[in-house]
């Protein structure tokens, strides 16, 4: 029988730590962060910096629940967490004052996830 879902060790931690979380304390954030990390890998998202320039505001912190990518211009200051970074991805965010996180960070500094907005597509 073949596994389902992640098989990374890493990953399965981080969605049964938000599930638990998300369910114990009521917080719907955490929830749909872990069923859209559950996904498999092939139906992650991944997105450009050119649809985090168009979609977000200045300042805002962003959560990507997939892998970030390089393609286009970021202009914005913005905190992106992430499951991971293209290098030129990271590079582009810190160019435009930005920062990059882990997704973890993310939930040890807001667990509520008040004023974060969830980027799949």
């Amino acid at each position: 029988m073949k596994p389902t879902g992640p098989t990374n060790l890493v990953l399965k931690e981080l969605i049964n730590e938000l599930r638990t979380q998300g369910y114990k304390e009521n917080i719907n954030f955490m929830v749909n962060l872990a069923k859209e990390l559950e996904t498999a890998r092939r139906r992650r998202a991944e997105v450009n910096i050119s649809k985090l320039e168009r979609v977000c505001k200045e300042k805002e912190t962003v959560v990507v629940p997939g892998k970030v990518l390089s393609s286009g211009i970021l202009t914005k200051p913005l905190t992106v967490a992430a499951l991971s970074f293209s290098a030129a991805a990271k590079e582009k965010i810190k160019k435009a004052d930005g920062k990059v996180i882990t997704i973890k960070e993310l939930i040890k500094k807001n667990p509520k996830g008040t004023k974060v907005r969830l980027v799949t597509w």
